[in-house]
């Protein structure tokens, strides 16, 4: 079960985490374009108006006549809101020829002019470095200009994001934890209440086989011992016909509880099925003392398993005769309202406080002592339970009053 409920948890967590991750790089992904994206429009068109500027004199004309666009006369102090640019002129053998500074920022003429030496020698026309890293960033003509753009700037604002997002993104990574914990034993638990009720299963099962089974080959023993002894024969007898009909019950039980087969589910008259159920009963109730009556609405049409309904009815009613005073009445009951309710009450012993849902389970019974007496082993309620299920209806059982009754309502 710890090995399940790992694995459950590694697949959530693995999934949020990978969810998480890629909304964290996409969205720092998203940021950094964005600002690469500014820097290099800015490099753009800060060289774009510096060749036009450098490479052109006042009264240039074009082939046809018309004056040639020109940079405006205050070129050199244009500035970009989001951008300190430096601009070097060159001579034609690439040394500086003058430097324009206008940013404001500190920055001295001849550090601009060691940082324009550096790109020059590095002979790239342009270049935008990791803006994480990247100080500066420049456009280079030869013999014209270099253009530069400080991009501490936008690395402060990248290292920033990232931080931000890097913290929100383990605190996240700290929900995702508790959160595939809380989702993990919720999805577990109806197979860890399924585990646990098997090993029960289990236990009860072989406790219930045990006894017989003991009594069988200690007998065996004696009957090798004493051979004229006839009870230990009637003892061996008794216990394989309790052995046999506990493995009857427990067969059913399986079969009721496999996946639902309603391959041999049909429309048909439920009002019928009841009645002539209740009916084979009339004979073992006399014998107990006990009186029948009914209250069934005809004409209940219902799809269904006409051999489980015929048990079900069985099992109740059978429940109800043992559990009478004698002279005491049983009803069985059927009517269709918004939904098809079959009732069957009984007068003597009720449940005790509590124990209304425990009675469903399986080898549970109230009187240990009674039922062993009465080869009963707790399971019937636990196979009408599960015929209810099967037909998408519920049951439920109370008692008050001195009336014990049960209840199923069919959707």
């Amino acid at each position: 079960m710890n090995k399940l409920r790992l694995q459950v948890f590694g697949v959530i967590f693995l999934i949020l985490t990978l969810i998480t991750t890629a909304i964290f790089c996409g969205y720092n992904m998203v940021i950094y374009n964005h600002q690469y994206q500014s820097v290099k429009r800015c490099l753009d068109q800060t060289s774009h108006m510096n060749i036009s500027g450098f490479g052109q004199k006042k009264g240039d004309f074009e082939p046809d006549g018309s004056a040639v666009n020109r940079k405006p006369e205050n070129v050199d102090d244009i500035r970009f809101i989001d951008f300190t640019v430096y601009t070097v002129k060159l001579n034609s053998d690439n040394t500086v020829s003058e430097v324009i500074n206008h940013s404001g920022d500190g920055t001295s003429d001849e550090d601009i002019e060691k940082i324009a030496t550096v790109m020059i020698s590095q002979s790239y026309q342009s270049s935008i470095g990791n803006l994480y890293f990247a100080d500066y960033s420049y456009s280079y003509l030869s013999g014209e200009a270099i253009t530069i753009v400080n991009n501490e700037g936008t690395k402060q604002t990248l290292r920033n994001t990232l931080l931000y997002s890097l913290i929100l993104y383990f605190l996240i990574e700290g929900i995702i934890y508790l959160a595939a914990r809380i989702l993990t034993l919720r999805i577990t638990k109806p197979v860890a209440d399924s585990f646990d009720k098997q090993k029960q299963f289990i236990a009860d099962a072989s406790h219930e086989l045990k006894t017989p089974l003991s009594v069988i080959i200690a007998s065996a023993d004696a009957l090798e011992t004493n051979p004229t002894e006839h009870k230990w024969l009637e003892n061996i007898k008794s216990e394989s016909d309790r052995m046999n009909k506990l493995v009857a019950d427990l067969l059913e039980l399986a079969k009721s509880e496999e996946v639902a087969d309603k391959s041999e589910f049909a429309a048909g008259d439920l009002s019928k099925v009841v009645e002539k159920s209740a009916l084979t009963f009339e004979g073992v109730m006399f014998e107990k003392g006990v009186f029948l009556t009914d209250d069934i609405q005809s004409g209940i049409e219902m799809k269904m398993s006409e051999y489980k309904i015929q048990q079900l009815i069985a099992i109740l009613l059978d429940n109800a005769v043992k559990h009478s005073e004698k002279g005491s009445t049983v009803n069985i009951a059927l009517k269709k309202d918004k939904d098809i309710i079959l009732t069957v009450t009984n007068e003597g012993e009720g449940i005790p406080k509590g124990e209304e849902e425990k009675i469903f389970e399986r080898f549970y019974r109230a009187d240990e002592s009674r039922n062993r007496n009465e080869n009963r082993y707790g399971l019937g309620l636990a196979i009408a339970k599960n015929i209810c299920q099967l037909h998408g209806g519920t049951i439920s059982a109370k008692s008050e009053n001195g009336k014990t009754t049960f209840k199923v309502i069919f959707k």
